[in-house]
């Protein structure tokens, strides 16, 4: 089963739904807003990808929070993303027992066949 975790006005999050539309690959959504990932499950894609990778640092949230000031360890950041959860790189895409994050086309040719 593949889960996608993102919002829905997001365009990498849009791109990524659209891909597996088109091609009639069955997934179940979650949206950060309306359903927040907590600690464990930030946790979890931390096994699977770098810090670097899941955590935002060029978006909105990122900046109006100033956490580049705050000279997080990766646990304060991991805490940060589990209460903010607009500071996740989207989409999270959780299939099988892997994690991918963001929107690479040839990325998902390779790995999401119908």
């Amino acid at each position: 089963m593949i889960v996608v975790y993102g919002i829905k006005n997001c365009d990498s999050v849009k791109k990524a739904l659209k891909f597996l539309n088109e091609r009639s690959i069955p997934y179940s959504f979650f949206d950060f807003k309306s359903s927040p990932v907590g600690f464990d499950k930030v946790q979890e894609w931390l096994n699977h990808v770098d810090m670097t990778v899941l955590l935002n640092t060029k978006g909105t949230t990122y900046r109006t929070l100033g956490l580049k000031s705050l000279d997080l360890d990766n646990n304060q950041k991991t805490q940060w993303m589990s209460k903010e959860n607009l500071l996740i790189k989207r989409p999270v895409i959780q299939y099988s027992s892997n994690v991918i994050v963001g929107f690479d086309l040839s990325k998902y040719e390779g790995i999401f066949q119908p």
